[in-house]
């Protein structure tokens, strides 16, 4: 149950990132690098911010593991920013979602894992469940570049999670992971140019940040050690499903049958999947 709780608040923290980032960019009209770079910033004092009131030393920065995380972050982070220049929010999440499922899945055979076949079962009913909760209606076109970068996203952030798998210090390897991805996409943002820093963007992106971020990512290194490696990647499923909800409570988006119908295929499909794993 504890294990259960941990990843639910991830969850529920992962579409608060990106209620958050909906509500700095598409509201308060922030530039999607600018908010990237705040957010990371700001994910990074918290955490070193935490770090410094802990009395274990302070985890090593300089390694090859926090190299490769910070890489695969600013991949993503990065990745994501470009691609919702012009990606529609729900096809963007399609694409993120659905390629990181293909690669999570990929490594696990790799690896030489025996995934049940409950669990692929599954894992097929909820991506249904995201394709009908996020396909654009209508003749809705695909940007090429939105759609190349927000696939580099996708395997930046499956790369992110399988890294976590075995990370004994949660909270430092987080840490040292935002410290050096901070130089990584400040030089995104210099190379495109600073744009638009509204107040309430910024504030936002602080948030998003030190809170649903930097902390967010710390308790999903705390719990990937704890899951099979598929259902690491099933679980994220409901993050579009959790962040159309919260939209509809606290955006006053509308409550259509579409959600109602997505969300328990969602859901149904991420408990089959856990079915499999007992």
């Amino acid at each position: 149950m504890k294990l259960f709780a941990l990843v639910a608040l991830t969850m529920c923290a992962f579409a608060a990132n990106s209620v958050l980032n909906r509500i700095g960019v598409a509201l308060q009209g922030m530039d999607p690098l600018d908010f990237a770079t705040v957010r990371t910033a700001a994910g990074a004092a918290m955490l070193w911010g935490l770090i410094a009131t802990r009395s274990a030393p302070q985890p090593p920065v300089l390694h090859a593991k926090r190299f490769a995380g910070a890489a695969a972050l600013a991949v993503y982070m990065i990745g994501f920013s470009w691609a919702y220049i012009t990606l529609d929010a729900g096809l963007g999440a399609l694409i993120l979602f659905g390629v990181l499922q293909i690669v999570v899945f990929g490594w696990a055979v790799m690896e030489g894992g025996k995934i049940p076949l409950l669990r692929w079962i599954g894992a097929g009913i909820a991506l249904t469940g995201l394709f009908v909760l996020l396909w654009p209606g209508g003749d809705a076109s695909v940007p090429f570049g939105g759609a190349v970068a927000m696939t580099i996203a996708g395997i930046g952030w499956a790369a992110y999670t399988l890294l976590g798998r075995a990370e004994a210090d949660p909270l430092g390897a987080t840490a040292g992971n935002f410290l050096l991805c901070l130089p990584l996409v400040a030089l995104a943002l210099i190379a495109t140019g600073i744009g638009t820093m509204p107040l309430g963007g910024i504030i936002t992106a602080i948030i998003a940040g030190a809170l649903t971020s930097g902390v967010g990512y710390a308790m999903w290194y705390r719990a990937l050690p704890s899951l099979p490696t598929t259902v690491a990647g099933i679980a994220q499923l409901s993050v579009p499903v959790i962040a159309v909800t919260a939209g509809v409570v606290f955006l006053n988006e509308p409550l259509t049958l579409r959600l109602i119908v997505a969300g328990a295929l969602v859901l149904g499909g991420i408990a089959v999947s856990l079915m499999a794993r007992r």
